[in-house]
C-alpha cells in the first residue's frame, strides 16, 4: 500500500531516493534551477520509503496536510516566494503551489 506526503528537499536528494517512489511530483523553489535547487515533492510511495526519507536529513517531511498544524519556519521561509504565510498548514502550501503546478494539489481519493 502506497500512502503521500509533502517533503522539503533537493533535486539531488529527490533523485537520489526517486527509483523507489511509486509517483512524485515536485516544484522547484528557486529562480536558478540545478541540482542543489531546493524544491517541493509531493512523494506517493510505500511505507518502508516514507520512513527512509524521514531518516534522511536532506528531507523535511511537512505535517498531514489534513492535521492543521502549522509548518515549520524553515519551510515556511522556503515557500514565502510561493505565497506561504507564517503559520501556514501543509493544506495551505499545497493550495499555494498548486497555481504553479496543478498536480501539487491535495486530493483524496
Amino acid at each position: 500500500m502506497t500512502g503521500r506526503r509533502y517533503y522539503l528537499t533537493t533535486l539531488d536528494d529527490w533523485q537520489r531516493h526517486s527509483a523507489r517512489f511509486a509517483n512524485s511530483h515536485w516544484l522547484v523553489l528557486s529562480e536558478a534551477p540545478n541540482a542543489s535547487s531546493p524544491i517541493l515533492a509531493l512523494i506517493e510511495a510505500d511505507e518502508g520509503t516514507h520512513l527512509a526519507l524521514e531518516d534522511d536529513s536532506a528531507f523535511e517531511a511537512l505535517p498531514h496536510p489534513l492535521a492543521q498544524k502549522p509548518i515549520s519556519e524553515r519551510a515556511q521561509a522556503a515557500l514565502a516566494a510561493q505565497g506561504v504565510a507564517p503559520g501556514a498548514t501543509t493544506f495551505d502550501v499545497a493550495e499555494a503551489v498548486a497555481r504553479a503546478h496543478p498536480l501539487l494539489r491535495h486530493r483524496v481519493f
